[in-house]
């Protein structure tokens, strides 16, 4: 039945392990301002969550997609993707999300269908992210390693403060430090473990991972699969697609 777990963890190369990715779109989205979910905002025209399906139905290595999607409106994320013609050689479904992201992960993990063995977790509000980025941190994940995040180095300098005070406690070295990105990878086993287990809130599913002592691998990120949270990033989003089109007939 979905939902079955591998009995034994990813700990081997295995260049055939099949992959899903849960892309969790149950959120508001309101640091773009009122409307909309922020997954179903338009960027070139396209609703940001088609295009963050689009770019993970483009890597080869993914066979299963689930969206999980607001409470009430799975009947209409379902008649927003069926209407912009994705590729029906992946499998793409649809389910209701929770109230945290954590829950509607693991709603979306809940329906993934039993041969799946890699599972990458996909932020909507990363409409852009390059296919090249999504089939490293797959290849990661099948030669052995159990989570695999996307990160790029700190482009700025990081100061720790004192929440109540507002005074610098430190100032970590940056080249320590990497900002995450998504998908997320991990083997399947290790990422259920992690959301039976884990119940405190946290911002990702490394985070998650971490708790169980797992350790997470850092590959290459890539500049253009920043998130979309707040209006100027929408303009940015709608530069760099546009040069897409322009240049590669996205």
């Amino acid at each position: 039945m979905p939902g079955t777990l591998s009995a034994i963890p990813i700990s081997y190369k295995d260049t055939n392990l099949r992959t899903a990715a849960v892309i969790p779109a149950a959120g508001r989205g309101v640091r773009l301002g009122p409307g909309a979910p922020k997954a179903l905002r338009t960027l070139g025209g396209v609703p940001i969550l088609v295009h963050a399906v689009r770019a993970m139905a483009r890597a080869r290595a993914v066979q299963v997609i689930v969206v999980v999607a607001p409470p009430e409106g799975a009947a209409e994320v379902r008649a927003l993707l069926d209407a912009h013609g994705l590729p029906e050689s992946t499998d793409i479904r649809v389910v209701p999300g929770g109230e945290s992201r954590q829950e509607s992960v693991r709603l979306g993990l809940a329906v993934l269908p039993d041969d799946v063995d890699v599972v990458l977790v996909h932020d909507a509000a990363r409409p852009l992210v390059p296919v090249e980025t999504v089939e490293s941190v797959v290849e990661a994940v099948r030669g052995g390693a159990p989570a695999v995040v996307p990160g790029l180095p700190a482009a700025d300098t990081v100061k720790s403060v004192d929440p109540g005070t507002g005074i610098v406690t430190g100032t970590p070295d940056r080249s320590l430090l990497r900002a995450v990105q998504t998908p997320q990878g991990f083997d399947r086993t290790t990422l259920a473990k992690a959301h039976a287990t884990v119940t405190r809130d946290v911002t990702d599913d490394a985070s998650m991972v971490e708790q169980l002592g797992v350790p997470v691998l850092v590959v290459p990120g890539h500049e253009e699969a920043f998130k979309v949270t707040r209006p100027l990033d929408l303009v940015l989003a709608e530069a760099v697609l546009a040069r897409r089109r322009a240049t590669d007939a996205y």
